[in-house]
């Protein structure tokens, strides 16, 4: 795809995606978005446990994340609660059975963070704005040198550049129709992978700009 070989332009290898404090090596952290990336995107909202369905390879790509010793955090908008399509307890509900799930396919996710606010609502945490990834930051004192997200929409990669995190938009869920229709709002190159686990072998093999380089 023409346009995805234009985006990666200016991206190389940087290691292992691994940052040094002292002699000690510490794996990055990860973050994820979640419809789109680790589960079925729908237009109507993800609302019950029975509407869940996780994307194939998506645990699989946590999994080898976990293995590897990443930090791995999901930062999601949920505008279904500001429209009451989707209640707190049950996405509260949803959470926990995916973070199982995952846990049994041998990942681990630290934690969710989600932008309950509508569009229009001008909250500091809906992305693209980078509040969700900030208050991960300082709320699981994670490090954010060579720190990626990993996510299927504009606003995604939006959030990555505004927080200096590292973006990868994947083509599922949103992410090929956003390809299609480049936004002028993002004139940085970022990397294009098909999915997650196509996203997370890039990560593992250090295939994206070092921020310490």
């Amino acid at each position: 795809m023409e346009q995805s070989r234009k985006v990666v332009q200016g991206f190389r290898s940087a290691g292992l995606g691994c940052s040094r404090m002292g002699n000690q090596s510490v794996m990055s952290t990860v973050f994820l978005d979640r419809d789109g990336v680790i589960n079925e995107n729908r237009s109507d909202y993800v609302k019950n446990w029975n509407e869940f369905c996780f994307l194939p390879g998506a645990r699989e790509a946590i999994a080898k994340l976990t293995v590897a010793g990443h930090r791995i955090v999901v930062c999601s908008n949920q505008a279904g609660i500001a429209t009451g399509r989707l209640s707190v307890q049950s996405l509260n509900d949803i959470h926990q059975h995916m973070l199982s799930e995952v846990e049994k396919a041998g990942g681990h996710i630290e934690h969710v963070y989600y932008c309950p606010h509508g569009k229009h609502e001008g909250c500091a945490c809906r992305k693209p704005r980078p509040g969700l990834l900030l208050r991960a930051c300082k709320e699981l004192n994670l490090a954010l040198t060579d720190a990626v997200f990993i996510g299927d929409n504009i606003t995604d990669v939006q959030a990555s550049f505004a927080a200096g995190v590292l973006p990868i938009l994947v083509l599922t869920g949103l992410g090929l129709e956003q390809i299609q229709h480049p936004s002028s709002a993002v004139i940085q190159p970022f990397l294009v992978k098909a999915n997650l686990y196509h996203a997370v072998d890039a990560v593992l093999n250090g295939i994206y700009i070092s921020k310490c380089s």
